[in-house]
């Protein structure tokens, strides 16, 4: 008996879909769900109820409808589509050019949701194929709301891994300027402006939060240091990686580098502009391989690192550098040291160190937060120090200097954790015109 016959056997199918639903069960972890298998044992075997509805039966030489055809073909596809996306894959399109050169602006990716375990749906009454919003208007409601909660998945995020995750700062956004953070915007003009010019203002679930991808440079526990633009863990300089760019100064005998070069680089050219006043490119930027090859170039004079010292350079500023505090004296270059907060560790509360910690103990994980004077009180109560409820995360942009990360917002929770790129599918540059737009070489490429 081949497989496909055995297959067609009620009995075979009822145990083989029952087994597969049986470990969904146990991988959700609800039991509840085990009452799902009367619908399956009934589709299979007894065939009393007719679930699936919307499914015309075609006696045999019968004229099929086409339209109903097409409606079980759509339901089906998003039943299907849906619980992939819910469980295993989303797609994903880098929408900026913060990840150059590893991860480029058109990039087309499959995130994988078991990397790290599924999270599963706080906001499930959603459109299909939307995340948050579907002409300018919200795609959810938020009639129902879930806790958190994420199944199990092959692992933890590491440092290194590119992560895509919710925007930290994006549960409050700007009705005329929704890409802008709203944090940010009212710091640097003021609550009253923004309101008057951009708002209203809406508010967001924390799983309708915008995705955004960058790397875990630093993981819960661990110490960050940046020190002229390089990384330290725990210490220890850090791993550059190869996609990892930083800007400098590329001043010239005069002329522009020819175009041809700068293309073979992959330099994108949004970023690029040559001030004919110095004869430079005044922040080009650069891997460690490009930089060796720019170096090389005959008409280049010289090559010079942009690091931004304090206070920090245009358009930085005390209130756009993390933690947003004058007694901070961090730039985008020169940066903590911080402790990146872990699960269950307990730290002492002080008026120096409550910047850092304020937004994770309010926004994040629930609680009030009072100052009189120099005392803190969480929840009404008068506190010297505050044990962390999940992981935190520090990210930044490959491309370090053109990237809004970790450094101007902090740290990313462990619940706004998605997922991690798993392959690039299509690449599409929008600089150039079809047929030159799609770049081939990165067509199923694994990240």
């Amino acid at each position: 008996m081949s497989l496909k016959e055995l297959y067609h056997n009620r009995w075979v199918r009822f145990v083989f879909w029952s087994l597969l639903y049986i470990l969904w069960v146990i991988w959700l972890g609800n039991y509840w769900w085990l009452f799902g298998l009367i619908p399956i044992f009934d589709q299979h075997i007894t065939k009393k109820v007719k679930w699936l509805f919307w499914k015309k039966e075609y006696a045999e030489g019968e004229k099929h409808n086409a339209l109903l055809d097409w409606l079980d073909a759509i339901i089906f596809a998003v039943i299907v589509v849906t619980f992939i996306n819910i469980f295993f894959f989303q797609a994903f399109k880098i929408p900026s050019s913060s990840m150059e050169s590893s991860l480029y602006t058109g990039d087309h990716l499959f995130v994988s949701k078991l990397a790290y375990g599924p999270r599963l749906p706080q906001t499930p009454l959603t459109i299909p194929f939307t995340h948050n919003v579907i002409g300018n208007k919200e795609s959810y409601s938020t009639l129902i709301q879930n806790d958190y909660k994420r199944l199990k998945g092959f692992g933890s995020v590491k440092r290194g891994d590119y992560v895509v995750f919710g925007f930290p700062h994006g549960d409050t956004v700007l009705v005329k300027a929704p890409a802008d953070d709203y944090y940010a915007v009212i710091r640097t003009l003021g609550r009253e402006y923004t309101l008057a010019n951009y708002g209203p203002v809406k508010v967001r679930p924390s799983d309708k939060k915008d995705h955004y991808v960058k790397r875990a440079v630093a993981v819960s526990g661990d110490t960050l240091l940046i020190k002229d633009a390089q990384v330290y863990i725990n210490s220890q300089p850090q791993e550059v990686w190869p996609g990892v760019q930083n800007s400098y100064k590329v001043t010239t005998t005069g002329q522009r580098i020819n175009s041809v070069n700068l293309e073979k680089l992959g330099l994108n050219f949004a970023e690029l502009w040559f001030d004919v006043n110095t004869s430079s490119y005044p922040a080009m930027p650069l891997t460690a391989q490009m930089l060796e090859k720019v170096k090389g170039y005959p008409n280049v004079v010289s090559v010079e690192a942009n690091i931004d010292v304090w206070p920090p350079d245009y358009p930085d500023s005390e209130r756009s550098i993390f933690p947003f505090d004058s007694r901070y004296e961090w730039t985008r270059d020169n940066f903590g040291p911080l402790w990146i907060p872990k699960k269950g560790v307990e730290v002492a509360l002080t008026m120096d160190n409550l910047p850092l910690y304020e937004r994770i103990i309010t926004s994040y994980e629930g609680n009030t937060l009072k100052v009189e004077g120099e005392d803190i009180f969480i929840n009404g109560e008068k506190a010297s120090s505050y044990v962390f409820k999940q992981d935190y995360y520090f990210m930044m942009g490959d491309n370090r200097h053109n990237s809004l990360d970790s450094r101007y917002w902090g740290f990313v929770p462990e619940d706004h954790v998605v997922g991690k790129p798993a392959m690039i599918w299509l690449s599409v540059d929008s600089q150039k015109k079809f047929p030159k737009s799609i770049r081939w070489r990165r067509f199923f490429k694994f990240v």
